[in-house]
């Protein structure tokens, strides 16, 4: 395959990339590299994707150095004409749209940014597929867009019309559009609502990072609603190997689909919505044991009240995803950390 994989020098992405070269598909990389957390990461990962730079210029074709089926593009996605220039050039037979403005919390006072990256990137991708004959766009949702859904676990056939911060709202908007895309053009589109992913390589703004931070540091961690949370933690790897079934898995029309009793997780379009979790929340209280376990060392702990837009929990039913794609996630949260701190380690020295 030759697909676009946006979001290349992010958590995901980076690691989507790796996947399909191994197999020998062609990538195409597309990053802002902007600042939104330590660009250092962001730079490092591109090192282990063959890029060897640590100042891109935008719009400039860079060739990895380890992966002769790779090339890279620092762009914006916002950056209609650049998005345009590429698709034509390479004609993609798939996409997978990763990049975005993450954080629900940052979406709180910087909304500007999840409008321009979230809502007018994702029409340009939309647009370069309705005009170059991409074959399947696979693209990021959120388990943020459950909102105030307390129906547990989250299935894909809820309700979702209840979003509590931008960034969910603009991930519920990808789906909206991409449903529209499906019905007007034919083109087949899959939404991934993925479930706090974490392991090597991850978000330093996200909360296993910045408790080992902290914790190494012996600096006390922030613990949200005084610890009563849970979470569907998801591995990376775990996440990886349902992206890329997704994206060898085209979606199709659903022929039992009807409009007097819609089903909002497929259509008769070819467009279908997926949860990717673990399927079993785990306790914030033993998500810290499992860190400290990895580390070493007892957390010192600030226990503060919820945070605006967050949710006390969530919870991923993959029937759908089981289903149609025969694929469950299932590693264990105790391996993940552990992997997560030898990672963290490593790349910090410490």
């Amino acid at each position: 395959m030759k697909i676009v994989v946006t979001g290349t020098a992010g958590f995901i992405g980076f690691h989507l990339a790796k996947r399909l070269l191994e197999r020998g598909d062609e990538v195409i990389g597309i990053d802002n590299i902007n600042d939104y957390y330590d660009i250092r990461v962001k730079y490092g990962r591109l090192k282990e994707l063959g890029f060897e730079k640590e100042d891109y210029t935008f719009a400039k074709r860079y060739k990895s150095k380890k992966y002769p089926n790779h090339i890279f593009y620092r762009i914006d996605l916002e950056d209609k004409s650049a998005i345009e220039a590429i698709f034509k050039e390479h004609k993609p037979t798939h996409v997978c749209n990763l990049a975005a403005q993450a954080g629900v919390r940052y979406s709180l006072t910087n909304p500007d940014a999840y409008i321009q990256s979230n809502i007018v990137g994702f029409l340009n991708i939309l647009e370069a597929c309705r005009h170059n004959e991409v074959e399947h766009l696979a693209y990021a949702s959120s388990s943020s867009v459950y909102g105030l859904n307390e129906r547990m676990p989250f299935s894909v056939e809820d309700n979702v019309d209840h979003p509590i911060s931008l960034y969910a709202a603009s991930k519920k908007s990808n789906e909206l559009m991409a449903h529209t895309y499906s019905h007007l053009y034919g083109i087949p589109t899959t939404g991934l609502r993925f479930f706090t992913v974490y392991g090597p390589w991850g978000r330093p703004d996200m909360a296993l990072f910045l408790f080992t931070k902290a914790i190494l540091e012996d600096r006390p961690i922030d613990v949200f609603n005084y610890g009563k949370m849970k979470r569907d933690f998801t591995y990376i790897d775990d996440i990886v190997e349902g992206v890329v079934r997704v994206i060898d898995n085209p979606a199709q029309p659903d022929a039992c689909w009807s409009g007097r009793r819609p089903n909002p997780a497929s259509s008769n379009a070819p467009y279908r919505v997926y949860n990717i979790g673990n399927g079993s929340p785990v306790e914030l209280m033993d998500f810290i044991k499992a860190i400290e376990k990895a580390l070493g060392k007892e957390a010192k702990k600030n226990m503060l009240p919820i945070q605006p837009g967050d949710v006390p929990a969530t919870w991923a039913d993959t029937t759908a995803l089981e289903r149609d794609l025969g694929y469950k996630p299932g590693t264990p949260i105790e391996y993940g950390v552990e992997q997560f701190v030898k990672w963290y380690r490593e790349f910090y020295g410490v």
